[in-house]
């Protein structure tokens, strides 16, 4: 049986209620987002007739989600971080602001306070015996093509295993390895040398990948390298490049691949270029240069707040 109650004048007040609108107290923005959530909400349980039994199995996924510290890994894979980097675009684009590096998701894995290095890095402290060694460069450049010496640029990923530091289970990373901050030279390049990572996919048994099963999706995420990319008068750049040829390139969970974030990767096997760049058997080479946009009106509008680890 279908019944019919959002629209009466008894539950308009009583969502207002609920969300304090008869209250001097609170805060405004703050009621104003419960009140339309909550709208939402009493509107699909009506328009989708959801039972009693279906809303508390929903209560109980919200407790699991939460002892399971998943909510930032369930956000990326219903598409609601990519869909805020979608308005970002939108709104520079109403702005006419054209050009720079895609930006991309964060993800939820990035620690603040990272050793920084000059130009140069090595990322991964040699413990992992199955990487395969991985250099990557490029040069930062401003709007109009100059470089820029003196960008920030910060590095994370994960290791053969598909762990971070910080976050790894096992035990066997130590802080900050495959983290870093690299400081462009004075013709704007940055350089690093560390392991070509792997892909993951959700916790097998966690509530991210519950809901997914549901949803007849995997929970997978191709290899790939977090990047924030800061300079003095420009616009903070938060992106990720994913590697190329890895099975799930094209079918990302997080929606975190963009044409313009696959870099190509190179073999390496010349023993003189081994030698120049002081790498002890073949390697990948990834070149990437990124390219920053001014400040809007003085202002970053693309820098995000966000509650990050510090390490």
């Amino acid at each position: 049986m279908s019944v019919k109650l959002f629209d009466t004048a008894e539950v308009q007040a009583f969502l207002k209620e609920a969300a304090g609108f008869n209250q001097e107290g609170g805060n405004p923005r703050t009621k104003e987002i419960v009140l339309r959530i909550l709208s939402d909400l009493f509107k699909t349980i009506e328009d989708l007739d959801i039972t009693p039994d279906e809303y508390w199995a929903g209560i109980a996924y919200l407790n699991q989600l939460g002892q399971s510290q998943e909510a930032a890994l369930l956000s990326p894979g219903l598409g609601l971080d990519r869909y805020l980097d979608m308005r970002m675009d939108a709104i520079d684009e109403q702005l006419g602001v054209a050009g720079g590096t895609q930006r991309m998701i964060e993800g939820p894995l990035y620690v603040a306070g990272a050793p920084v290095e000059q130009g140069y890095a090595r990322l991964d402290d040699g413990s992992d015996a199955n990487g395969h060694l991985l250099l990557m460069h490029g040069t930062v450049y401003d709007a109009d093509g100059n470089p820029l010496p003196n960008a920030q640029v910060e590095v994370w990923h994960a290791n053969t295993k598909g762990w971070y530091s910080h976050f790894d289970p096992t035990g066997e990373q130590q802080p900050f390895n495959m983290r870093r901050t690299i400081i462009t030279d004075d013709q704007g390049r940055y350089k690093f040398r560390s392991i070509l990572p792997a892909g993951y996919g959700c916790p097998p048994d966690g509530p991210t990948q519950q809901l997914l099963n549901q949803l007849g999706r995997h929970g997978n995420r191709p290899a790939h390298l977090h990047f924030f990319v800061s300079a003095d008068g420009h616009r903070k750049l938060t992106t990720q490049i994913n590697i190329d040829g890895d099975p799930y390139v094209n079918d990302d969970f997080a929606y975190a691949v963009h044409d313009d974030l696959v870099p190509p990767v190179t073999e390496v096997t010349d023993e003189a270029r081994m030698k120049e760049e002081n790498m002890e058997a073949p390697f990948a080479e990834i070149v990437f240069d990124i390219t920053l946009t001014p400040l809007v009106d003085g202002e970053d509008n693309q820098a995000v707040e966000r509650p990050r680890l510090v390490g």
